[in-house]
């Protein structure tokens, strides 16, 4: 049975380009980042100072780092609002840091048309039409549009509009509603 290697732990200067090296690779957010430095760091404390230093140089800020992984995520992959929050949460931003952000960079943007390209795009091979003629198609389409973090009314909306019996979502309103 392997035994699980420990990694070498640092202070000091080794700390801090290690910090470095990790920032350069990938943007982290602060929590990531100390996170990281907990795991290699001789004490909690010079993980800390390591933080506060990569905070003072400008190169950790979670509000700048919030606003465009928020930008990137509504251009590149078009997913809702509550999506980004949630994912910048799992990565360690503050819930107002991360509400901010995403409040900014969905400002002025029209939930409908970013639904109905995500349909577009996540069903150009099979014909929606099909998909939300059948109520278990209906209910996956709403699961997968709440997934990627649109809202239950947006949703509804989009969707009564475009099933060709706008009925089989009345049970999808109710456990909504419940």
């Amino acid at each position: 049975m392997a035994r699980e290697r420990k990694p070498r732990l640092l202070e000091g200067e080794a700390l801090l380009e290690y910090a470095l090296k990790a920032v350069a690779a990938r943007a982290l957010s602060v929590g990531e980042l100390r996170q990281k430095l907990l795991r290699r760091a001789t004490s909690e404390q010079e993980a800390e100072r390591v933080v506060r230093r990569l905070r003072e140089l400008g190169c950790l800020d979670d509000r700048r780092l919030a606003e465009h992984y928020a930008v990137l995520r509504r251009e590149n992959e078009g997913v809702g609002r509550i999506r980004v929050v949630h994912e910048l949460r799992r990565r360690r931003v503050a819930t107002a840091v991360a509400e901010q952000a995403a409040a900014k960079a969905y400002q002025g943007t029209d939930e409908t048309r970013l639904i109905e390209d995500f349909l577009r795009r996540k069903y150009r091979k099979t014909p929606l039409e099909d998909v939300l003629a059948e109520p278990k198609g209906v209910a996956s389409v709403y699961r997968r549009l709440r997934a990627a973090g649109f809202t239950a009314a947006g949703v509804m909306g989009v969707l009564r509009r475009l099933a060709r019996n706008p009925d089989l979502l009345d049970p999808l309103e109710a456990a909504e509603d419940a």
